[in-house]
């Protein structure tokens, strides 16, 4: 299968955005809704990802092989917490914020602060929310229910290489 220079570009922002769901390949594309994206997946990338047992959406291996992009996260095992995650620029001031395995969990609102105090940036809450649920996907952000669902990190910072993506 020939792919057109567009679905090869969608197939490397899929590669690279791994474990995703259709939003994140949504805001990525520029598409309206989630269904365009299922459609496009069906339609032009059938081949080229399937759905892992949470149905997040991930590449196969021939897509992997068939794009010049690295995987958005490598893992040495199977399940196994990630050595390298490659994500954008939000998500890794997401992951450089949120508090580490041995401290106190935070909510969505608390790294919205810490986000603004340290980078002196100011994101919609649900683009932090978001970044968080796209690190949990990849295994580097655990949840703590409390009165809310607070977020902090599976392993200590120096255990894991965050990378920005393009």
């Amino acid at each position: 299968m020939t792919l057109s220079e567009e679905a090869r570009d969608r197939l490397a922002d899929l590669v690279e955005l791994q474990p995703t769901k259709n939003s994140e390949l949504q805001d990525r594309w520029g598409l309206e809704s989630g269904s365009e994206v299922h459609q496009y997946l069906e339609n032009e990338l059938k081949e080229y990802y399937y759905r892992d047992e949470n149905s997040y959406i991930r590449a196969t291996t021939e897509a992997n092989d068939l794009v010049d992009v690295e995987p958005g996260v490598v893992a040495d095992e199977e399940d196994d917490v990630p050595s390298v995650v490659r994500v954008p620029k939000l998500q890794k001031q997401v992951f450089d914020v949120v508090p580490a395995p041995d401290e106190r969990s935070a909510s969505v609102v608390a790294v919205l602060h810490s986000l603004r105090d340290e980078f002196d940036i100011d994101p919609e809450v649900d683009d932090v929310r978001s970044a968080l649920q796209s690190l949990k996907r990849k295994g580097v952000v655990d949840v703590v229910y409390r009165t809310v669902p607070t977020f902090k990190l599976t392993v200590a910072r120096d255990e894991i290489t965050v990378e920005e993506s393009g």
